[in-house]
């Protein structure tokens, strides 16, 4: 009988699921990690919050463990590549919460509005200063939401019903979509400079980190208010408090901080801060339901071999992985490429299988390119989910076949369709298991993908390869892999370049200076 470890609180019913399943249960949360550690090998599932660590240490001393189950979301207490290489599922509940995150956010939006925990604190003490406390409507105010996915939809819907206007920005979200949920789909600068109110729904990445500083609060209206319901580290702390300071920016609402847990904070007791601590989630039908979800997912894994929600491992049976495996892993580097080189709304993905890739069931590898594609600029999204959150993007998903392959044994073209451009990347295998790029934007190349990497479009004249070259020298950086594609001469070139480290943001810019360079792209796989 398979034995699952619940070492952080989660609702009771979830240890029914579990018995019902047949699955041996332990209830133990707020045990110490040396604690943990001195058990875990006896179990075949652990499931948790965000409490529990689950480090290499912890990891390597689970001799038996199968599957991790988180109830919730983020992951960032799992250390996912660790307990993929030991070969540990490791599953979320993506959607549970979401709509207890998107009222919370829109609590903080009533509350700055109105300044209600002021007024509330202040009447507390006796004061009755009604004429200190003089709010504003949301009626007519126009609202940005920065994240249009699962939760900034819901808050948008929330606040149309409260006769808002809402605009919305987000590099997947397509006019098709944004026509449906009743938003104006705009570009990042529109959400500055015309938004009364402004709320955050993205994942932490290279790309948000400190998105809102003091060059883009400079962009915003004058008090303008920001609500911040999704990960710290958006925001840069000490460029809020100027703001707040000055009366830039009226008001802020945080329920997320840069360091967590936040005991000490620049912004605390700042007169027009709101904060709570981390509540987004915290609601009873949210623990409840992600307590269930995770539950269900787990046992039907561990006593059926079903996976659901994981976010390291495909949906396939014991009898396709062998042969899937490979295609498996070129699709997720086609994915990967494209996504980090997609920076519009995606109205269509097209994926042309051809060769001997058509004898098998292509389903789990369009689930993982959909997944790395999307996934390069959207947290939550697994070959699970992929499918419907490509749908509720309004994304549309083609697939093609032809048993005849042009060039290669079997090959997978990839073709992306934004409001602003097509791009298109094909793989194949060579010796039938090591992904390769062959082609990119009908350029013939051929490469592999590694940690560090550039993506050059240039001109087809002489010096670049020279110039780059002596860049990357002079900054010590070593070239690995250079390769280089043209179709005619003096026409586009496309290159990429595997490098040991990453590049720094000066060289970066030194690079992106040649004359021969029309775009330049760090990459990273």
């Amino acid at each position: 009988m398979p034995k699952v470890l619940i070492s952080d609180k989660l609702d009771p019913l979830a240890i029914e699921i579990f018995k019902k399943a047949g699955v041996e249960v332990d209830f133990k949360p707020g045990l110490k990690p040396e604690e943990q550690l001195a058990i875990i090998d006896q179990y075949d599932g652990l499931a948790i919050r965000s409490e529990t660590k689950v480090n290499a240490a912890m990891i390597a001393a689970a001799k038996n463990l199968k599957v991790i189950g988180r109830a919730g979301i983020g992951v960032d207490n799992v250390d996912i590549p660790v307990a993929t290489n030991a070969g540990i599922v490791v599953m979320n509940t993506p959607f549970g919460n979401s709509i207890t995150t998107a009222e919370h956010a829109i609590a903080m939006m009533f509350s700055l509005a109105r300044q209600i925990p002021q007024a509330n604190a202040s009447t507390h003490a006796g004061k009755w200063e009604k004429s200190k406390f003089m709010g504003t409507e949301l009626y007519n105010k126009t609202l940005g939401v920065i994240g249009c996915g699962n939760i900034g939809s819901i808050v948008a819907d929330r606040a149309l019903g409260l006769k808002m206007k809402v605009i919305a920005f987000d590099p997947f979200l397509t006019v098709e979509r944004a026509q449906d949920i009743g938003v104006e789909k705009v570009e990042l600068e529109d959400i500055y400079k015309y938004s009364d109110f402004i709320t955050i729904h993205v994942p932490k990445n290279d790309k948000t980190s400190h998105m809102i500083n003091k060059d883009t609060i400079a962009q915003m209206k004058d008090g303008v208010y920001i609500i911040n319901c999704a990960r710290g580290g958006l925001i840069v702390e000490e460029d809020l408090k100027e703001a707040l300071d000055s009366g830039k920016v009226a008001g802020a609402g945080l329920d997320v901080f840069e360091v967590e847990p936040a005991k000490e904070n620049i912004l605390f007791n700042h007169p027009k801060l709101i904060c709570t601590p981390h509540l987004g989630a915290s609601t009873t039908e949210a623990q409840v339901n992600v307590a269930l979800q995770v539950a269900e997912q787990m046992a039907d894994y561990l006593m059926n071999g079903a996976v659901t929600n994981a976010l390291n491992m495909p949906s396939i049976s014991a009898e396709d992985a062998p042969r899937l495996k490979p295609y498996l892993g070129l699709g997720a580097q086609l994915g990967e490429f494209a996504g980090q080189i997609t920076e519009h709304a995606i109205e269509s993905i097209d994926i042309e299988y051809e060769g001997t890739v058509t004898d098998i069931n292509t389903d789990p590898i369009t689930s993982v390119i959909i997944a790395h594609l999307l996934g390069a600029q959207t947290e939550s999204i697994n070959m699970v989910n992929a499918l419907k959150v490509a749908e509720a993007r309004g994304i549309k998903i083609k697939q093609s076949y032809d048993k005849n392959s042009r060039n290669w044994r079997s090959m997978i073209n990839l073709i992306v369709r934004t409001s602003k451009r097509t791009r298109n990347i094909t793989g194949t295998l060579f010796t039938g298991k090591e992904p390769r790029i062959v082609n990119i934007e009908g350029v013939p190349v051929e490469a592999a993908l590694t940690t560090h990497m550039l993506f050059i479009r240039n001109k087809d004249q002489p010096g670049l390869i020279g110039g780059l070259g002596t860049i990357l020298a002079n900054g010590g950086q070593n070239i690995a892999d250079f390769r280089l594609g043209r179709v005619k001469a003096g026409e586009t070139a496309v290159c990429l370049v595997s490098l040991d480290a990453p590049l720094s943001d000066e060289l970066f810019e030194q690079v992106a200076a040649l004359p021969q360079i029309e775009s330049v792209k760090r990459l990273k796989f």
